[in-house]
């Protein structure tokens, strides 16, 4: 059976694995090329990503576009954006470990689908799950971030970068320089891959 990332999609939309589908308005599958070289993994959909149905779309998603477009120097549609739940947890709580099981198949999927050069990470819960896979745990995100992981995973060599999530310059500003300096790395190291 073809296993494209669509035929993915429309399998998260009518997902009921866990009791997250009950709360929501829509599931956000995942956005962007197909063939991208760049994959960036978030945690779970807020509150404007449930409504729209699509991934980072309110005020994370603004800065994560301005990030992918200002300092990657591309536009946001040449990469995938996509989370480990794709479903919104109740008041934006954190995704709980049953949740990611129950969802992270489609991810698992849509990683061997892309075959990006770089998964980038976007805070603890989807770099945890992604490093876990091959062995690897984390304490938090800082121990981590802008680190770039060589792990053999879904059949391939897959890199992975793990960086802050946007949402969290939003409510410390001096993280976006952090974050920033992240996307510098992440460009560099694509630079050098195309050569």
């Amino acid at each position: 059976m073809y296993d494209g990332v669509d035929v993915i999609a429309e399998e998260v939309r009518r997902c009921i694995k866990c009791p997250l589908h009950q709360f929501r308005k829509n599931a956000v599958p995942g956005e962007g090329n197909s063939n991208a070289t760049i994959m960036f993994v978030g945690e779970a959909p807020g509150y404007y990503e449930d409504v729209q149905g699509r991934p980072f779309v309110g005020a994370a998603g603004k800065l994560l576009t301005e990030l992918i477009e200002n300092v990657l120097g591309v536009p946001r549609p040449s990469v995938y954006i996509t989370n480990v739940v794709k479903c919104r947890p109740p008041e934006n709580r954190d995704p709980l470990p049953d949740e990611i099981d129950a969802c992270s198949s489609y991810l698992d999927r849509q990683i061997r689908l892309i075959k990006p050069k770089i998964v980038v990470t976007l805070g603890r819960h989807s770099t945890g799950y992604l490093l876990s896979k091959a062995g690897i745990k984390i304490r938090g995100i800082t121990e981590v971030r802008g680190k770039i992981f060589s792990l053999f995973l879904f059949e391939s060599l897959l890199n992975i970068m793990p960086t802050l999530h946007p949402a969290a310059a939003l409510y410390n500003p001096q993280l976006k320089v952090q974050i920033e300096e992240d996307f510098r790395r992440i460009k560099n190291f694509v630079n050098k891959s195309l050569v």
